[in-house]
């Protein structure tokens, strides 16, 4: 009788068993305890919090030496300063245009279906203190790093995207010399995708210690009044990352959506988990390069921009919103309004960092900008946990479908890794990840 070899669990399935275990925890433990204090003490915030926070600390411990080095490579190999300009204009255009996009199904979707009813909330003793968003001239001026190294240790993504372009640009123009130094970035792009491999393993753990906080904290009565807000957002956010971005992809590059979508499964997990754009770029990239094919030059460019500028989510949830607290306050907006709730909501996206909760600070400057109160921000803030790890994984989805278009149009995506569906899956186990020869 032949014995068969089981199968290994692939990284998708570890992560889906880790949130199950983690949620069933959680819920196990918040129902069979209710405000008990040793469990806050030692389980939520102590254990939980501390293999939660040593997960996300690893993946950003990776983000800026991996932007930083990954996009020298990348842009030392753009000899031509044409193609770099070209690069940077087709990913911002597509950026900015899906960006529109969502923001204009987002309103129009809050004002047919209105979420918002002053008759169900009172709008009383509503406090919500916003930390004051950057104006679109400090954003333009502090795109320029003045001290390049300050901006690595504050993780400052623009300003290390400029300087690493910058530099990535000289070292293409000095000869012999320029060659040494990009082998030599070359070979550190590899160290840190083999240093990327290894953080991965400890995904499952991770989001299980995630999802089990989430399920001890989060209150379901905080959804109340905003229950449809809360749909309607939702609802969105997967027609934008089901619906457009694989419309998108298909008009654009011809080629199979629903082979992308089975490949970014384990990205969108990581992202939806982690709720930070920039805590998933060293995943995202991983996953892009050697799941989706997309040339390291073009991934190492397009990725760390989408992080920072591209929050389609957070387009998605502001449009919503600010129409939802219209509503809820009995405010009218005119059609001036929502043009500049769009104009607005589109800037504010490229000023957002790929940070959790982040988007509700701008949310605020785009609140001020058509005249609503901001204190309409505390309707919302029980539920944007939940939604921020949805926009999350809607807006690493739309960073990789760019990479993709990007990198068919140019020439530098490998069709035959698209099309396998094996292709850069990640089943092996820790001591074959850690031994596997470079």
């Amino acid at each position: 009788m032949n014995k068969t070899k089981s199968k290994p669990l692939g990284l998708t399935a570890k992560i889906l068993l880790g949130m199950a275990i983690g949620i069933i925890f959680g819920l196990l433990l918040r129902n069979m305890f209710p405000a008990n204090e040793i469990v806050k003490e030692y389980i939520t915030d102590g254990f939980l919090h501390v293999i939660g926070t040593i997960f996300i600390s690893s993946l950003k411990m990776l983000v800026v030496p991996l932007v930083f080095i990954s996009l020298v490579c990348g842009t030392c190999s753009l000899s031509e300063p044409s193609k770099l300009g070209r690069l940077g204009s087709k990913t911002i255009g597509f950026y900015l245009f899906t960006t529109v996009i969502a923001l204009s199904f987002a309103i129009m979707a809050a004002v047919v279906i209105q979420p918002g009813n002053a008759s169900l909330t009172s709008t009383e003793n509503l406090q919500y203190v916003a930390k004051e968003a950057p104006s679109l001239s400090e954003v333009i001026i502090n795109i320029i790093p003045t001290n390049p190294i300050e901006a690595m240790t504050q993780g400052n993504m623009l300003q290390i995207i400029i300087f690493a372009v910058i530099f990535g640009f000289a070292i293409a123009h000095i000869g012999e010399r320029g060659k040494r130094v990009a082998q030599l970035f070359d070979d550190l792009n590899e160290v840190i995708m083999r240093v990327v491999t290894l953080v991965m393993q400890l995904a499952p753990y991770g989001v299980a210690a995630l999802m089990a906080k989430l399920a001890l904290t989060l209150g379901l009565d905080t959804f109340g009044s905003v229950i449809k807000y809360f749909l309607v957002v939702l609802v969105m956010l997967l027609f934008h990352g089901l619906v457009v971005y694989p419309v998108l992809l298909k008009l654009f590059s011809g080629l199979n959506p629903l082979l992308f979508i089975r490949k970014m499964r384990d990205v969108q997990l990581f992202a939806f988990s982690t709720a930070s754009s920039n805590a998933t770029l060293p995943i995202t990239m991983e996953a892009t390069e050697h799941r989706l094919g997309v040339d390291n030059k073009i991934s190492s460019f397009v990725l760390p921009l989408g992080a920072t500028i591209n929050m389609d989510g957070t387009a998605i949830m502001q449009g919503v919103a600010t129409v939802f607290i219209a509503q809820v306050f009995g405010i009218e907006l005119t059609i001036t309004d929502y043009f500049m709730v769009v104009i607005t909501a589109t800037l504010a996206s490229i000023g957002t960092a790929g940070v959790p909760g982040v988007g509700l600070i701008m949310l605020a400057m785009v609140l001020n900008q058509v005249g609503l109160p901001v204190e309409g921000i505390a309707l919302i803030i029980g539920v944007d946990r939940l939604l921020d790890m949805v926009r999350t994984a809607v807006n690493v989805t739309g960073d990789s479908v760019a990479a993709v278009i990007v990198a068919k149009s140019e020439g530098e995506l490998n069709l035959d890794i698209y099309n396998d569906s094996q292709a850069g899956k990640v089943a092996l186990s820790f001591d074959e990840q850690v031994h596997r020869p470079l």
